[in-house]
């Protein structure tokens, strides 16, 4: 194990039984010279059999993922599994009291501080710890996210086309499970050092999430991600129970979709208004407008156009109506055949 300045008071070498308890990152403030950030764990084992590590709250303001764990720390007992559960309900929880992506703490956007730095600030000292001492323990990482309120979002099940063809494999069957309507593969156009980026490159079989997104979550929404959470759970072999299908639910095959390319990310030009043109989840074409730029300064001029740059399916759009130069305002994705992924 590396050095880390992580504390905790979970054993995770008892056999067997629910423990819950905290990872303690040390920190200063101004009225506190011996801190820490008390991030909640809880693990729950019932001998051999898979490790899961299940996390949501990796942006503070993206919330179904954390009830959903939530209702699972409570509910679940070590009869419900089989093998390892590891449960983090909110890996960023200053930022979730705030309501803001980065932390209150350090000002970092967490999803960019892998592998980490055991030595560096409280976020790169938790991605540190998940990277060196977490990840290793686990076969499956779970990663819920939502478009938090910068992005308004199709709830989808999401990854990344990892290279080794057998994990690539394993990830499109629990991206499935999850039972969403859309599933999305994307690329990272805002950075490299996300955490699921870093638990792909140790081998782990990965399954994130866009739940929706802005600031009000439907109840269709909590309901999907627990349902499909608790589905892939089972699917990872987990959670005791029979996996289902969205054919036995009565749905139409997943539909998969993938924006692999800068063009499909559409970012805004300048700062303004933003008026979103087109509703999420319908069909655009090549040069077709997704939106227009307002000025409030300037009435009288002109909106600027932001047009699609390809055809597909608009699977984000801006949440709030005021955006800066560069923010991105539209993803478009395509239609891909899954018997051509593996």
């Amino acid at each position: 194990m590396s050095e880390t300045q992580v504390n905790t008071d979970i054993d995770f070498n008892q056999p067997y039984g629910k423990q819950c308890g905290h990872l303690a990152i040390p920190y200063s403030h101004n009225l506190g010279g011996w801190a820490n950030l008390r991030v909640p764990l809880a693990m729950i084992r019932n001998g051999e059999g898979p490790v899961v590590l299940l996390m949501a709250g990796n942006h503070g303001d993206e919330y179904p993922g954390q009830v959903a764990i939530q209702r699972l720390w409570r509910e679940l007992t070590p009869e419900d599994v089989s093998g390892t559960l590891l449960l983090i309900p909110c890996l960023n929880p200053p930022a979730a009291k705030a309501s803001t992506r980065l932390s209150p703490l350090d000002g970092r956007n967490f999803n960019r501080c892998f592998p980490g730095n055991p030595n560096g600030t409280v976020s790169e000292m938790l991605a540190h710890y998940l990277s060196t001492v977490l990840f290793p323990m686990a076969e499956y990482v779970i990663d819920l996210h939502t478009g938090g309120r910068s992005m308004g979002f199709l709830p989808c099940a999401h990854m990344h086309l990892v290279p080794d063809l057998q994990q690539r494999r394993r990830m499109l069957a629990a991206t499935e499970a999850f039972l969403t309507e859309v599933t999305f593969l994307y690329t990272d156009v805002a950075g490299a050092g996300l955490l699921p980026s870093e638990a792909e490159r140790q081998g782990k079989i990965v399954i994130t999430t866009e739940m929706g997104g802005a600031e009000y979550v439907p109840a269709s929404i909590h309901r999907l991600c627990q349902l499909g959470l608790r589905n892939v759970l089972i699917h990872c072999g987990v959670l005791r129970g029979r996996e289902k299908s969205r054919a036995e639910l009565g749905l139409q095959p997943a539909r998969w979709v993938q924006s692999l390319d800068r063009s499909d990310y559409r970012m805004a030009p300048e700062s303004g208004l933003y008026e979103n043109c087109v509703d999420l989840g319908e069909p655009v074409n090549k040069g077709d407008l997704l939106g227009q730029i307002h000025f409030l300064e300037q009435p009288s001029r002109e909106p600027i156009r932001v047009e699609a740059e390809t055809s597909g399916l608009l699977v984000a759009t801006r949440g709030p109506s005021m955006v800066g130069q560069g923010d991105c305002v539209a993803c478009i994705a395509h239609d891909v055949d899954p018997h051509s992924l593996p």
